[in-house]
């Protein structure tokens, strides 16, 4: 079983910057692709930025040059930076692993999300 833990969120003043971390936890094998998802009051769920074993990285418009996605894969980990924050971003970020187990099955998981708060 593989779970997935983010950490980082908060309220931030517009133009703050936040770090959100996701911890992947279990029998990992490999993780293929590493995203972030948020969904706002109100909204459908979206992809913010996605990290592909090989080094593809793909992020939403809304987004580019404001925030960076990177990842550590001896620890399992992913991170969104987040700079320039405004109000529009404020959302439930979710962290999303598509993962090989040590069993060679492959596992599309969800984090439970944390929230990012961004107002004056």
């Amino acid at each position: 079983q593989v779970q997935l833990m983010e950490s980082g969120g908060g309220l931030v003043q517009p133009g703050g910057s936040l770090t959100l971390s996701c911890a992947a936890s279990g029998s990992i094998l490999s993780i293929n692709v590493f995203s972030w998802y948020r969904q706002a009051p109100g909204k459908e769920r979206e992809l913010v930025a996605k990290s592909i074993s090989g080094g593809s990285i793909i992020y939403a418009d809304s987004v580019k040059g404001r925030f960076s996605i990177s990842r550590d894969n001896a620890k399992n980990m992913g991170y969104l930076q987040m700079n320039s924050l405004n109000p529009e971003d404020t959302a439930v970020y979710y962290c999303y692993a598509f993962v090989k187990d040590n069993q060679r099955k492959y596992l599309a998981v969800w984090g439970q999300g944390t929230l990012v708060t961004v107002s004056s």
